[in-house]
């Protein structure tokens, strides 16, 4: 509307969904056989962030709040799944991050694994963290609250309109919060069984078989010749 001047009453906002088939709550730290990173972890807690490493996602700070924690939880591991982006230069900076901050060989890389298996790691996680300082919609936030993963996610751009008051949502800029509101959820056992509660809750408004049904009725809509 601001920028492209259209009213609006020619705007259809349509939210993406979730499949509530795969993402649900699985049994944490499942040992099947393929599952070998869990079982590398062997119910050590870990933090969960899933997306890539373009500048946008604000991984730099993420990794300073994280390294802030070590020094109370020194079993924390951080498990990013993801690859690195459009470049591997993004790799690159990101290995040359953890190593200023002496977290290598705490945080875990995984790359391209089946949505099932996402979900496992959604629901063994202690939190999933997204910082992100824009995005259009914020998926894996969806993903995690369907499987009950708490989640602490920026107050930026959509990410509110799909945390609600399910998640804790802090400044991006801020690193002292964000690794703040990660303790919180890592040592308020209340606070944890709450937000999960919520999450679950606010997964339900969205679903893969709502975003259709909206979207054929802007097509109808279109179609009936209406503005």
């Amino acid at each position: 509307m601001k920028y492209l001047n259209i009213p609006e009453n020619k705007i259809s906002v349509i939210y993406n969904g979730v499949d509530h088939n795969i993402f649900k709550p699985y049994q944490p730290y499942d040992l099947r056989p393929h599952h070998t990173i869990l079982r590398t972890l062997h119910h050590k807690p870990y933090i969960l962030y899933v997306g890539s490493e373009r500048r946008r996602k604000n991984l730099g700070r993420l990794f300073e709040a994280f390294a802030r924690l070590k020094g109370e939880f020194p079993q924390l591991k951080l498990v990013k799944i993801g690859g690195p982006g459009r470049s591997e230069q993004f790799r690159s900076d990101t290995l040359k991050r953890l190593s200023a901050l002496g977290i290598t060989e705490d945080v875990i890389f995984v790359e391209h694994i089946s949505e099932v298996d996402l979900a496992y790691y959604y629901s063994s996680a202690a939190l999933l963290a997204y910082p992100s300082l824009y995005e259009g919609f914020g998926l894996p936030l969806l993903e995690a609250m369907a499987c009950g993963c708490p989640v602490v996610s920026s107050n930026t751009s959509s990410l509110p309109e799909v945390v609600s008051e399910a998640g804790i949502m802090v400044n991006p800029y801020r690193t002292r919060r964000l690794a703040q509101a990660m303790r919180q959820v890592l040592t308020d056992k209340q606070l944890r069984d709450k937000m999960v509660r919520r999450g679950l809750e606010q997964s339900t408004k969205f679903s893969w078989e709502r975003t259709a049904g909206l979207t054929l009725d802007v097509y109808n809509k279109v179609a009936r010749g209406q503005d």
